[in-house]
């Protein structure tokens, strides 16, 4: 039993010493494409990943939602830098009281959604958070009666 190939040994993965080497296909190294001599950080070189040394790489990958979050904030931020200032979106229902929201008045409720039938969201319309619930509930009920599209192709 002096030279017999490993089979359940602990250091399975690994060659051992005792016996001869694994062949390269059981190798976990071996991807099956060729790296050369660029060693285990793939095409990247001795660059690193591009990252630096930040911590949200343990935390896993970036949701679709944390990217855009973070592009508004660069965006906000180089803004800020060449001193320009946004005027503040007012609600347009608190500043005009005559101005009704109504499942009716269609042309009004049009001006709250986008291209692709979605409802547009405070940030970007400015209404506050009371009128833009208010705001939903219309569109939705309009929607139901088919003065409004629920999707592009509807139109």
């Amino acid at each position: 039993m002096s030279e017999s190939t490993p089979t359940d040994a602990p250091g399975e993965g690994r060659p051992s010493s005792d016996g001869p080497p694994r062949p390269r296909s059981y190798d976990r190294g071996d991807r099956g494409g060729d790296r050369g001599d660029r060693g285990d950080r793939g095409d990247r070189g001795d660059r690193g990943g591009g990252r630096g040394d930040r911590d949200y790489r343990d935390r896993g990958p970036m949701s679709v939602k944390a990217r855009m979050r973070a592009r508004a904030r660069k965006k906000a931020r180089k803004s800020r830098k060449k001193g320009m200032f946004q005027r503040r979106k007012v609600c347009r229902f608190c500043a005009d009281k005559t101005a009704v929201l109504n499942y009716k008045e269609v042309k009004t409720l049009r001006l709250f959604i986008s291209e692709t039938g979605k409802v547009t969201p405070r940030r970007i319309s400015g209404t506050c958070a009371k009128h833009q619930r208010h705001l939903a509930n219309e569109i939705k009920r309009a929607r139901q009666l088919a003065l409004l599209p629920y999707a592009p192709r509807h139109m």
